[in-house]
């Protein structure tokens, strides 16, 4: 079985996408922690039978709840991580995030070479307008040295590389075998030492990010992310669109003062020339609502297996979840597993 981990704050329109679409590209079990609460998202999530929802509530974080919405994220993956590393069914976790969605070719996954223990999926960026009508189903790739001069001389991007040409990461995310000895990090499958170890690539591994894909999505977006904690952890090139939009908040102007400002921001920040992008034959076209995987079903016992080690582990000090050679998380993954049933067929990393 592949399943993916996120931690998401989102609207429903957009959860629900979330949820479908990575189903739909390869996944067969979504663990969702909500980082904030919403009855109606909670509501769809916990009915769902092909997810998991974890509120992240007090009582998870039990008073050490870290202000970096990036540090969050880590912990709740290799929580997950670990529950997993007892589940022989769970081939692959991949760690995404609430606008990404996974187009996996399930038969090249399963021809990943058994000793490979890291996939990374490419990214395509969805296109960036002021308005869809309906979903967005126009992609951005990677370019290629001319292609990207070949921008730049024509004024759509500042300068000729793909950090000027996408407005999120370039870098994909990364899927792993869940095991104990390896740890999931925002991008990367990282070893207790935080060494990155090497990913399998193929052009049938890919994600779409939805970023920032319309104007109201860029103010929805970051105002979401100004509020989820400091910002130290964007990327050079984001953090002067994250500063001037705190500036603007800051200012105090009511919704219908501020939008026009928000969507100048976008204008000039964030908004592509999907004209020439899609003239110039640059753009992939795709729907991933018409993917044609059925995901699996948990296991008979999966669920309550799964959701018996998170009750036990949300009792422990989420510090134990960064990665560390100590083995603190083995040993709560030890106390936590105390009178379940093993599950694990004693494979390599098993607990």
């Amino acid at each position: 079985m592949i399943f993916t981990v996120s931690t998401v704050r989102d609207t429903l329109a957009n959860v629900q996408r979330f949820v479908a679409g990575n189903l739909a590209g390869g996944a067969d079990h979504l663990v969702v922690f909500l980082d904030a609460a919403d009855p109606p998202v909670r509501a769809f999530l916990e009915a769902h039978p092909h997810v998991t929802c974890v509120r992240t509530d007090r009582s998870w974080w039990l008073g050490g709840r870290p202000a970096k919405l990036n540090g969050r994220q880590r912990i709740n993956a290799n929580v997950v991580r670990l529950v997993l590393s007892t589940l022989p069914e769970a081939e692959w976790l991949f760690h995404i995030d609430g606008d990404e969605i996974v187009q996996l070719d399930r038969e090249v996954l399963a021809a990943v070479p058994a000793d490979v223990e890291a996939v990374r999926l490419s990214p395509l960026e969805a296109v960036s307008r002021q308005h869809w009508e309906g979903e967005p189903t126009w992609f951005k790739r990677k370019l290629g040295k001319n292609e990207l001069l070949m921008l730049c001389t024509l004024g759509v991007i500042a300068r000729p590389h793909n950090r000027a040409y996408f407005h999120g990461h370039i870098n994909g995310k990364s899927g792993m075998r869940p095991r104990l000895d390896r740890w999931l990090a925002l991008h990367d499958i990282v070893d207790a030492h935080q060494n990155l170890l090497d990913s399998y690539r193929h052009d049938a591994l890919r994600l779409l990010h939805y970023e920032s894909f319309s104007g109201e999505e860029f103010v929805r977006k970051w105002t979401a992310m100004l509020q989820a904690g400091p910002d130290a952890g964007l990327r050079a090139a984001r953090q002067p669109t994250a500063r001037a939009l705190r500036a603007l908040v800051s200012k105090g102007l009511a919704e219908e003062q501020a939008a026009p400002y928000l969507m100048r921001i976008f204008e000039r920040t964030t908004e592509d020339d999907f004209e020439t992008l899609r003239g110039l034959g640059l753009l992939v076209h795709l729907d991933p609502r018409l993917g044609t995987h059925r995901p699996a079903p948990l296991p008979d016992g999966g669920r309550e297996h799964i959701d018996a080690l998170l009750a036990r582990l949300s009792q422990e000090p989420k510090v134990l979840f960064h990665p560390s050679d100590k083995g603190e998380d083995r040993r709560a993954l030890e106390r936590a597993t105390q009178g379940l049933p093993v599950r694990r067929d004693g494979g390599q990393g098993s607990a």
